[in-house]
């Protein structure tokens, strides 16, 4: 069964420091959709870290959450969210 997405974007929020840039975009983000079983999806990757890509990656960050297990966001450049992989689904 897939994590209800938005109980884990809230945890993702609350997690984040206060200042945080990415925090404030995951705030303000369009939904995305499942791309697979264990992954979330709200950049679309299609040709990744090339330019003109809208993906271009820069780090991860990863959580516990209670539920879920490990959760990792990944972060693309300008702090945007690019997706959520659930490591236990995997």
């Amino acid at each position: 069964m897939k994590p209800d997405i938005q109980n884990i974007i809230k945890f993702i929020i609350h997690s984040l420091p206060e200042d945080s840039i990415v925090k404030r975009n995951l705030e303000n983000i369009n939904s995305g959709k499942w791309r697979s079983r264990a992954y979330y999806q709200f950049i679309d990757s299609a040709h990744p870290n090339t330019p003109g890509s809208k993906w271009i990656f820069k780090e991860n960050i990863i959580l516990e959450h209670p539920q879920s297990g490990t959760i990792v966001l990944d972060i693309l450049e300008k702090d945007q969210p690019g997706g959520i992989e659930f490591y236990e689904l995997i």
